[in-house]
């Protein structure tokens, strides 16, 4: 059984973890956890290299923490006026790297951002929801769900896990 440690216990996240291993090794027997690992950057990562910073840091956590086979990070930030998620995955010695689509997002949300206001919580107040983080995401808000967070990360994951489909390409 090959064992994925995610770096998150969100569901949305570990949904697209797992939609996003099945799909590349579908012969291939899983188990997923999520786990609660520092991000070592702010709540809401405000460039693209805080963002790719939490999501290395959050990996590299999980690898001094856990005993896994893959160890899967996703960190949602901001790139300019717009969000998207950094995926690192590692395994031995190989890693995988890919980065989401971006989202452009409305000028009061962002200006909410730069107050301090973590993204989730700005939706949240927009669209008069609850926990829109842990569902469809920004993504799926501003999508009117045809979209969503964890169908954009299956993308970025499955381009992530590209180093280990064809290892012979990325020694």
């Amino acid at each position: 059984m090959t064992h994925v440690i995610v770096t998150s216990q969100n569901p949305a996240k570990i949904s697209a973890v797992k939609a996003a291993f099945y799909d590349v090794f579908p012969n291939t027997d899983f188990t997923f956890t999520g786990v609660s690992v520092p991000s070592d950057v702010a709540d809401q990562p405000m460039t693209e290299k805080e963002t790719y910073s939490g999501a290395c840091n959050r990996v590299r956590h999980a690898q001094g923490r856990y005993q896994g086979d893959y160890y899967v990070g996703i960190e949602a930030g901001l790139d300019g006026q717009h969000t998207f998620a950094w995926m690192i995955i590692a395994k031995d010695d190989a890693r995988g790297e890919a980065r989401s689509a971006s989202l452009p997002l409305p000028p009061d949300a962002l200006k909410a951002l730069h107050q301090g206001e973590e993204l989730g919580d700005v939706m949240d107040r927009m669209f008069s929801q609850q926990n829109v983080k842990q569902k469809g995401g920004a993504i799926g808000m501003l999508t009117g769900h045809r979209l969503t967070r964890s169908s954009v990360y299956h993308q970025a994951l499955i381009m992530a896990l590209i180093p280990f489909m064809h290892p012979h390409l990325y020694r």
